[in-house]
């Protein structure tokens, strides 16, 4: 059953993601690949993500599908202008990819690249509409295509932004656009992200929240400096206090998946390199 099928059923999702290689290199993308062959539904493969070059996401996400695994193209609107957005698009469609997650990307400047220019020819809910527009057989300047895509179309959320009228806002106007689902900012704070997600549970769209594994406390300081992400105290000092952070992190992740079973739609798990933790995390939330 493809994805796009399964946020139809009342299903926990899970999904998970992926960073491409920085070189040519794709074995250790393919190791950590296939720790998410059983259990997760797609595979996000993020495009030069934090603004750092790596092999296109387009290509990367082939690679999964030939190992039968669904991937999920994420598309920013940083680096391409409205025509590259749209061929990188059919492409995707031609190469059998239909999920894609649309969204800004982080500005250049944070990057080793600080002086490149950015683009964001279109915004996130343009390039979503955008998406729709090629469905309909013709391309944003009225030419006619041959052969209509099909697109599963995700954007994120970030429902610890204050306050949470605007991102309710920006669901809201991502839905009308055409996003079928969402995936969001890492969330530590179960009850937190339960009074957002009663506000929007009747919007037609899944949310996944994102859940990210703590390795260590300096990784800990790392994810405190990400816009969006708070770390609640209690996790903060099990983190700081333990002598395996990294065991640690996984039992935080776990129970914070068991608790989001009872309501959520699913979770977006961030493993960021260790990926083989992933089943474990999986595993024990079920108990």
């Amino acid at each position: 059953m493809k994805f796009k099928e399964k946020l139809k059923l009342k299903k926990f999702l899970i999904t998970s993601e992926l960073f491409p290689p920085r070189g040519i290199n794709v074995t250790s993308f393919m190791r950590r690949a296939s720790y998410l062959s059983a259990g997760i539904d797609a595979v996000n493969v993020t495009d030069n993500q934090k603004a750092s070059m790596r092999v296109s996401s387009l290509a990367m996400s082939k690679i999964l599908i030939d190992c039968g695994i669904e991937s999920i193209l994420q598309i920013t609107t940083r680096d391409k202008n409205r025509i590259a957005l749209q061929s990188e698009m059919l492409g995707a469609n031609v190469l059998g990819i239909e999920n894609i997650l649309l969204l800004s990307g982080d500005h250049p400047c944070i990057g080793e690249y600080s002086t490149a220019k950015a683009v964001y020819d279109l915004d996130t809910i343009q390039l979503i509409k955008t998406a729709r527009v090629l469905e309909t057989g013709v391309d944003l300047a009225g030419k006619k295509l041959y052969g209509f895509p099909k697109f599963c179309i995700g954007a994120v959320v970030n429902p610890s932004s204050q306050p949470n009228d605007l991102q309710i806002l920006m669901l809201e106007k991502k839905i009308k656009a055409g996003a079928e689902f969402f995936q969001t900012q890492a969330i530590f704070d179960v009850q937190k992200y339960k009074i957002f997600y009663e506000k929007v549970k009747h919007l037609k769209a899944k949310i996944l929240p994102g859940i990210i594994l703590i390795r260590s406390q300096e990784f800990l300081r790392f994810i405190q400096t990400l816009p969006g992400v708070n770390v609640p105290e209690k996790i903060q000092k099990r983190i700081n206090y333990s002598v395996n952070p990294l065991s640690e992190g996984i039992n935080i992740c776990s129970e914070i998946i068991k608790e989001l079973r009872t309501f959520a739609d699913g979770v977006h798990i961030m493993a960021i390199g260790i990926e083989e933790y992933i089943p474990k995390i999986i595993k024990n939330s079920l108990y």
